[in-house]
């Protein structure tokens, strides 16, 4: 399963909010349908979500009918819808940046199709650039990965998250293909159970061992000696190596050193923001409140209750072992350890 593919004039989006029950494909063929995907989650996953919008910028730039002058303007405003869709999701920004600078580089082209055709090639690199760093990922990081050992994750960051492989998952798969004997415990991840939908689903096919567990098991198995590490993936990494992931990841840090367990982060450098100092300067989304007052469509709490919905947490750095990425392992002091990462080619 593909969670996007580019068809060439359309954007094919593999609905997640419908996995594991149903597998349903739609063909996004506008910048505004790519824009409502990501709000509903059909699309999701920061390095996904990035790939998408993109594409998406290329379904604007396929839909604008006006002439040459007209078509800055009308992009500003599918670049603004686009970046609209999820605030915490650094990818997403990262990715609209690559494409207005390769937009830019085009205006002295007279013939749109041609502006069209540098863009589409442009989201194609974004793309592959996506399915290359996440492989180095998982070579990196099974360097870290003892043989025999279990793995606790949380939410989803596998193939499902990305345009192909994984994050987290890329990490486990690489261990998995080299012969390692790992097993992985993975939390549901409330409210959307992105854990129980989507991991156990990837590792299933994959034939790696799993178990699934609630979001308040985690601190037990640790008490019990049954989790050696935790591998996370990311939405943003600050320059202190403050990082904000899925909703309950904070609670997985603090527990895991509570237990005196190693806590990685694995994600691409695209995922690293040296523009927020902190934490505290990353936006965290907050969510529709039926996401928790409902399951699925089942109401399970009442209609009236008063809900708090954030997507993300941070874990602060102090907590975090080490991030993995695509040019090697950081580890702190992270201030100084991701500029120098971020600067070397």
């Amino acid at each position: 399963m593909k969670s996007i593919e580019w068809l060439g004039n359309a954007l094919r989006i593999l609905d997640q909010s419908k996995l594991p029950v149903e597998i349903l494909y739609r063909d996004a063929v506008s910048y505004e349908s790519v824009a409502e995907a990501i709000e509903n989650m059909e699309v999701r996953g920061a390095p996904a979500i990035g790939a998408a919008v993109a594409y998406g910028f290329v379904l604007g730039a396929l839909e604008y009918q006006g002439d040459r002058d007209g078509l800055p303007s009308f992009m500003e405003k599918v670049q603004s819808r686009l970046a609209e869709t999820r605030p915490t999701a650094v990818n997403l920004f990262w990715a609209l940046r690559r494409m207005e600078d390769r937009l830019r580089e085009c205006w002295d082209m007279d013939d749109l199709d041609d502006v069209r055709r540098v863009l589409t090639e442009e989201a194609n690199r974004i793309a592959e650039d996506d399915r290359r760093m996440n492989r180095l990922i998982g070579e990196v990081g099974n360097e870290i990965v003892p043989d025999k050992a279990n793995i606790l994750t949380h939410c989803n960051a596998g193939a499902l998250a990305t345009v192909e492989y994984g994050t987290a998952l890329g990490v486990i798969r690489s261990a998995h293909m080299a012969g390692k004997m790992i097993h992985v415990y993975a939390d549901e991840t409330r409210p959307l159970l992105q854990g129980a939908r989507l991991t156990a689903l990837e590792l299933l096919e994959e034939k790696i061992p799993v178990t699934l567990i609630t979001d308040n098991m985690a601190g037990y198995l640790m008490q019990q000696g049954k989790i050696d590490l935790v591998i996370v993936g990311a939405d943003r990494i600050a320059a202190n190596g403050d990082t904000a992931n899925k909703i309950g990841t904070y609670s997985v840090a603090v527990l895991a050193n509570a237990h005196g367990i190693p806590f990685y982060v694995a994600a691409p450098t695209s995922t690293i923001d040296l523009k927020v100092a902190n934490g505290q300067e990353i936006p965290i989304e907050e969510r529709p409140a039926n996401e928790v007052r409902e399951c699925f469509g089942v109401s399970v709490a009442p209609e009236e209750v008063k809900v708090f919905n954030p997507a993300f947490d941070v874990t602060p750095a102090k907590y975090i072992t080490g991030i993995i990425t695509e040019k090697g392992m950081v580890t702190a002091p992270y201030s100084v350890n991701l500029l120098k990462l971020m600067v070397r080619s």
